[in-house]
């Protein structure tokens, strides 16, 4: 196909990773926003969606010429939106384009009447206006007419502005009214994700380092390239925060394990559509989800091989370990094309391992710790950290919008048990020192209340920053995170730091006050707890 010219304002088809094509149009980008360097790309917002992104060229196709092609493709609700999206646009540019012809018209008309209002008038003229004008004010005696008010804009002014192809312009720097090229936006980017575009050929996407350089804008879609390593892939994907547009897969989902974040992820993935097989140690707990439609496993084998897809989210090395090994466990259920994705939070080694034994019976296998709590595990607004079988992660992909607002593939096994563990050492961490925090207020006679009001007009606010001091103050150590999990997840992040002879002080010391308040009890309360280590 040959090349096309493109410029600012033109609307097009643009491809994104394993996202399908979707309709947006070329504008300019965020000040704050550098260009990737490499191949030519130009910056794209997305209709129907809050997403945005630098497109390659050969990524970037013309939307009225491939409009048919795609609509027949595509039969996605979301993707209907959007495109409805651009056709409103497009009214409106035109609506527009008439009135500025209209008034170029009124303009022409009130010149011409101000060349004749200067001309000198003849006596017949003269008699001849006369005449008029009696009829004039004999036809308003008789009453005023009310004049229409025409293509006249009222309310608020639309920050579109006319279709570019429409109305091309010479290239160059754009008008100073170019922030009017915002595009109509919905709260969901998840409709991205309506299906497969086998039929529209788009050139290889090579991967290119690409940096967010503003990270305010949080809803890039980038693949970048670790240079560190050399080798690992990272893609992050936003699935944002509201799942109601997630087109379920058709592949039968199996889930093991419904603690304090199983639960909600079940509950979201059944909420969307999922057909869903579920089973855990306590059977009781499967109940409450039967209720809602999903189908009972009776041991985690029979999961496995009635199911296309499996989960499994258990609490630490040794449970995911017995999972996949024990009695009637995953492993018995693996055979050829069957797929196995552990969510557990568990040190790269252990999950190396699950990796091996799953392989070697011709499964596939993808590591999947989640980032977050209970709440945000009820409210499908998990981070998503994958890593191993890229194809298995993108089989995976409704089920992660359903429960997560964001997934970021890592590269191969154990990076993201790492990166999981890193994580949460941060956090712990944090929590401890929060603790320890509000505990030497008290101790020298200052107010923990005004020391969060503080903390939380500061650079340090943040919603886990005033949840865990609520929790404190308010005595409220319901579980949210368990304090048994951030103290294991301490301990396997120090033995990570150890593996590399890479000191870890600050996470070592913590690790000892959540020892402590398990001694004192705390172990299945939540991690603010940790609170009560300096208290005794």
């Amino acid at each position: 196909m040959a090349a096309v010219s493109l410029r600012l304002g033109d609307l097009v088809w643009g491809k994104l990773g394993r996202y399908p094509p979707w309709p947006g149009k070329i504008v300019n980008p965020p000040k704050d926003l550098k260009k990737p360097r490499g191949k030519k790309c130009f910056f794209v917002k997305f209709f129907g969606t809050e997403d945005h992104a630098w497109i390659k060229v050969e990524q970037l196709k013309p939307y009225h010429a491939h409009k048919e092609e795609m609509i027949k493709i595509n039969k996605g609700k979301r993707f209907q939106q959007a495109v409805d999206a651009v056709e409103e646009f497009l009214r409106r540019a035109k609506g527009k384009d008439q009135t500025s012809s209209h008034s170029s018209a009124d303009d022409k008309n009130r010149r011409n009447s101000s060349e004749e209002r200067s001309r000198p008038i003849s006596g017949d003229e003269k008699r001849k206006l006369s005449l008029s004008e009696g009829k004039v004010k004999k036809n308003m005696g008789e009453g005023k007419k009310r004049v229409p008010s025409g293509s006249s804009e009222r309310g608020s002014k639309s920050p579109l502005k006319r279709a570019q192809e429409q109305s091309p312009r010479k290239r160059g720097r754009p008008p100073k009214d170019e922030k009017d090229l915002s595009i109509p936006e919905s709260s969901t980017v998840k409709g991205m994700m309506a299906g497969p575009m086998a039929t529209f050929k788009w050139q290889p996407n090579v991967s290119e380092p690409v940096k967010d350089a503003d990270p305010h804008f949080h809803h890039f879609l980038l693949s970048q390239t670790e240079k560190e390593t050399g080798s690992t892939s990272i893609q992050a994907a936003d699935s944002t925060a509201v799942n109601g547009s997630v087109t379920p897969t058709d592949k039968k989902i199996g889930f093991l394990g419904l603690g304090l974040m199983g639960s909600g992820i079940v509950s979201n993935l059944l909420k969307m559509g999922h057909t869903v097989t579920v089973w855990n140690r306590t059977a009781e707990k499967c109940d409450l989800f039967i209720q809602e439609g999903a189908r009972l496993g009776r041991t985690p084998a029979e999961v496995v091989s009635t199911c296309d897809i499996t989960f499994a989210c258990v609490s630490d090395p040794k449970a995911a370990k017995d999972l996949v090994l024990g009695p009637s466990g995953v492993l018995q259920g693996i055979r050829p094309g069957k797929c196995y994705v552990d969510m557990s939070t568990v040190d790269a080694d252990t999950v190396t391992e699950l990796a091996q034994v799953i392989v070697s019976r011709g499964g596939r296998f993808l590591e999947a710790p989640v980032s977050g709590n209970q709440q945000l595990s009820n409210d499908g607004m998990l981070v998503i950290l994958a890593a191993g079988d890229r194809g298995l992660y993108e089989d995976c992909s409704s089920c992660f919008q359903a429960m997560g607002k964001t997934s970021f593939f890592l590269g191969e096994v154990g990076n993201a048990a790492k990166m999981m563990l890193i994580v949460n050492m941060v956090q712990g961490s944090f929590m401890a020192t929060i603790a320890e925090g509000l505990t030497l207020a008290q101790v020298t006679g200052q107010s923990q209340q005004t020391l969060l009001d503080i903390l939380n007009q500061g650079q340090l606010a943040s919603i886990f920053l005033d949840q865990k001091c609520q929790n404190i103050l308010q005595g409220n150590f319901k579980p949210d995170f368990y304090l048994k999990y951030i103290q294991k997840d301490l301990r396997l992040a120090i033995a990570l730091g150890d593996a590399v002879n890479h000191p870890t002080p600050m996470a070592a010391a913590a690790n000892e006050v959540y020892k402590r308040a398990k001694a004192l009890d705390q172990s299945d309360n939540d991690m603010s707890a940790v609170y009560r280590a300096y208290i005794h």
